[in-house]
């Protein structure tokens, strides 16, 4: 590996986790969005906090499966 490729590489990473870290804010967002709606449509008030509760356990299991696979 070159001196090019290794300056090159921390970079690389930044870009991956801030992009993960976008994807995990909207994951979260869209089953806020998705509680609120079915909670409307069903009408009932415990589906946005469940669901969004769900959306936050999915994006950090995701967040994390990334930054393994990032950091191999």
């Amino acid at each position: 590996m070159n001196k090019k490729d290794s300056q090159k590489r921390p970079l690389n990473k930044a870009m991956q986790l801030s992009g993960a870290g976008l994807q995990m804010g909207l994951t979260i967002y869209l089953g806020f969005l998705l509680g609120e709606w079915l909670d409307k449509k069903i009408e009932t008030s415990f589906l946005k906090e469940t669901i969004t509760l769900l959306a936050i356990f999915l994006a950090m299991y995701s967040l994390i499966k990334q930054a393994n696979k990032i950091n191999d």
